[in-house]
C-alpha cells in the first residue's frame, strides 16, 4: 500500500551542486505544468496517498509553487525540501507566510562552509516562528566527516535528532553506515532507510521531474508515466525492475 509520495517539480536549481543525485542545474527543465501536477496529486491523494513531499529541483524555484502547496495542504501532509536560498528573498518569504505547508526540511550541502550552515540555523528560527515544522537534510560525504560532526553539532541546539537526517552523498565519496554513526557520536540518528541494504521500500514511490516513477529517488531504471493520475502511477510501479543506484 503506497502512503507516501515524493515529487521532483523539476530539475532547475540556481544552486546547481556538481554532486546532485539527479543532475538539477541552473540550465534544468520543467516538465510539470501546475495544472498538471496538481490534478496528478490531487488523484493520487484521492487514491490512498497519505502524505507527499515537493522536491526538485529547487521547488521553491518551480513558478507555481504556492498555488500548488494552497491546492494540496488541505488534502494530505505536506512537505517541502528545499536548499533554503529562495526564501532569503523576502518576497518569496511573505508568500511562504501565507501559504505554508507542513513542514519543510532545508538542507546542508556544504557542512564546511560556515556560511551556509548560519544561513540554514537563521532560517530555521524563522520557520518555527511563522509554524512551519523545521527539518536538517544534512548531506554527508566520506571527505568531510569532520565538518559534518560539527554542523550536526550546531544543528542538535536548533532541532531535535529526529528532525536530523543524514543522507550518504551518493555517486562519489560515499560514506558507509559506520562513519555517519561517527558524525552523531554513536547516538541514534535518522539516515534513509536503505542505508545498511539496498531493498524496495513499503509504502513509497518517487516520481521524477521528467515523470518518471521508481520506488526510491535515486534508484536506476525509472518507469515512465503512461497517464498522469493514480492509475498510470500503479501501472508505472508494476513494471519496474528495481536496480540498486551503486
Amino acid at each position: 500500500m503506497i502512503e507516501i509520495l515524493s515529487i521532483d517539480l523539476s530539475n532547475y536549481c540556481s544552486k546547481g551542486c556538481p554532486f546532485c543525485y539527479n543532475n538539477s542545474n541552473s540550465i534544468g527543465e520543467t516538465a510539470w505544468k501546475l495544472e498538471e501536477v496538481t490534478e496528478f496529486l490531487k488523484d493520487c491523494i484521492a487514491n490512498g496517498i497519505k502524505a507527499v513531499s515537493l522536491g526538485g529541483g529547487e521547488p521553491f524555484e518551480y513558478d507555481g509553487i504556492f498555488q500548488l502547496i494552497e491546492a494540496i495542504y488541505p488534502l494530505c501532509y505536506l512537505s517541502v525540501t528545499s536548499n533554503g536560498l529562495p526564501l532569503e528573498n523576502e518576497l518569496i518569504w511573505h508568500k511562504l507566510i501565507k501559504t505554508k505547508p507542513d513542514k519543510i526540511h532545508l538542507t546542508i550541502h556544504n557542512p564546511d562552509d560556515e556560511s551556509e550552515i548560519k544561513r540554514v540555523l537563521n532560517r530555521l528560527d524563522c520557520l518555527k516562528e511563522i509554524g512551519v515544522k523545521p527539518g536538517i537534510n544534512l548531506l554527508v560525504a566520506a571527505d568531510k566527516l569532520s565538518a559534518s560532526k560539527l554542523a550536526y553539532r550546531m544543528a542538535f541546539k536548533y532541532i531535535s535528532p529526529e528532525q536530523i537526517i543524514l543522507v550518504p552523498q551518493r555517486f562519489s565519496h560515499t560514506p558507509t553506515p559506520k562513519q555517519l554513526s561517527e558524525i552523531t557520536a554513536g547516538q541514534p540518528f535518522q539516515s534513509p532507510s536503505c542505508l545498511l541494504k539496498c531493498k524496495v521500500p513499503g509504502n513509497f514511490v518517487s516520481v521524477s521531474w521528467d515523470k518518471r516513477v521508481n520506488f526510491c529517488s535515486f534508484a536506476q531504471g525509472k518507469e515512465p508515466l503512461r497517464s498522469m493520475d493514480y492509475k498510470g502511477l500503479i501501472e508505472a510501479m508494476s513494471k519496474i525492475e528495481f536496480k540498486s543506484c551503486l
